[in-house]
C-alpha cells in the first residue's frame, strides 16, 4: 500500500476511535431532560422578551417544571390563559395574575416641546443619550429614535409621526417590559392594566425645578403637590420635583387630574364625563 492509502486508514481508525471513546462519555454523562419542558415551551408564546425575569421561554418552561408550585410565576405575553395550559400539563394550580402595561410616562409632543437643535448622527435613543441632552430643552423627555419599537417582538409600539412619541397599542401589549428596559431614560413603565384598559399616571418624568422644567415643555410636572393633597388613597408621591402614581394605589377617581395645573396627569381610556345641565330650579337658586 502506498502513503496515501495508510494515512487515509489511519485517519479513519482515529475518528472511529474517538468518535467511540466520545459516544461512551456522552452515554456515561447524560443528563435526563423531564420530556415536559419542551410540552410547556410549545405552550408559550415564544418571545423571548425576559419579561418572566428567565432567560427566554425555555429557561422558563424549565424552571415551571421544576418549581413546587406556580406562584409568582407569569409569563407575561402569554398572561393568565398561557399559565393555566402550563399548570394543566404539569398538575399545578395557577395562580391568576393582574394584567399589566407599557406605559410612555412623557407627553412632550413637538407642540408642547419646542425643538432648540438639530441632530444628525446616529437615529438610535442609547447613543443620543450619550452624547448630549437632545433637541429640546428638556433632558428627560422621549427622544424618539423608536428603540423600544425595535425590541418590541409583539409589534405592539410604534412611533406617532404627529408627535414623535411611542405609542403603545394595549390590546397587544404583553408588559414584558422590553420596551422600558430599552429606554436610555426610563420613561416606559409597565403598570397595572386597569379595568377596560384605563389608567390615570403623571406623563412626566422631568426632575428639574418647577419654572426649569415647565419652560422645557408646557405640560411638565412642577411638582406642586395639588395632586398629592387631593389623593385620599396615598397613591401619589412627590420625589425629585415630580410627582409619580402608583398604580397598585390609584383608584382612579381622576381628581388629581383635575386639579394638575399643567396638564401633565393623564386619564386614558375613560369615556367622557357627562355634563350636567343646570335645572330650572338650581338656576333661580343661583338668581
Amino acid at each position: 500500500m502506498d502513503i496515501i492509502t495508510i494515512s487515509i486508514i489511519s485517519l479513519a481508525s482515529i475518528g472511529a476511535i474517538a468518535a467511540l471513546i466520545l459516544y461512551v462519555i456522552a452515554q456515561r454523562f447524560k443528563v435526563e431532560e423531564d420530556p415536559r419542558i419542551d410540552e410547556v415551551e410549545q405552550l408559550l408564546p415564544g418571545a423571548n422578551c425576559g419579561g418572566c425575569g428567565k432567560a427566554g421561554c425555555r429557561n422558563f418552561a424549565e424552571s415551571c417544571v421544576n418549581a413546587h408550585s406556580l406562584e409568582g410565576m407569569l409569563c407575561p405575553v402569554g398572561g393568565n390563559e398561557t399559565m393555566k395550559k402550563i399548570a394543566s400539563v404539569l398538575g399545578k394550580e395557577a395562580h391568576e395574575a393582574e394584567a399589566r402595561v407599557a406605559v410612555v410616562r412623557c407627553n412632550g409632543t413637538c407642540q408642547y416641546r419646542p425643538r432648540t437643535g438639530i441632530y444628525e448622527g446616529a437615529s438610535n435613543c442609547a447613543i443620543i443619550n450619550s452624547l448630549y441632552a437632545g433637541n429640546t430643552g428638556c433632558a428627560y423627555g422621549c427622544l424618539g429614535c423608536g428603540d423600544c419599537v425595535s425590541v418590541c417582538s409583539l409589534g405592539a409600539i410604534s412611533i406617532d409621526p404627529n408627535t414623535g412619541l411611542p405609542v403603545v397599542d394595549i390590546d397587544i401589549c404583553g408588559g414584558c417590559g422590553a420596551c422600558a428596559r430599552a429606554c436610555p431614560r426610563n420613561i416606559i413603565e409597565v403598570r397595572r392594566k386597569g379595568p377596560k384598559g384605563r389608567g390615570v399616571y403623571v406623563s412626566c418624568v422631568n426632575k428639574d425645578k418647577g419654572g426649569i422644567a415647565r419652560k422645557a415643555c408646557d405640560v411638565a410636572c412642577i411638582g406642586c403637590g395639588k395632586c398629592a393633597k387631593e389623593c385620599k388613597f396615598e397613591a401619589i408621591t412627590i420625589a425629585n420635583n415630580v410627582s409619580y402614581i402608583d398604580s397598585d394605589k390609584c383608584k382612579m377617581c381622576r381628581k388629581c387630574v383635575d386639579v394638575c395645573p399643567t396638564g401633565a396627569i393623564l386619564a386614558v381610556n375613560f369615556p367622557p364625563k357627562k355634563v350636567v345641565e343646570p335645572t330650572e330650579t338650581t338656576t333661580q337658586q343661583k338668581q
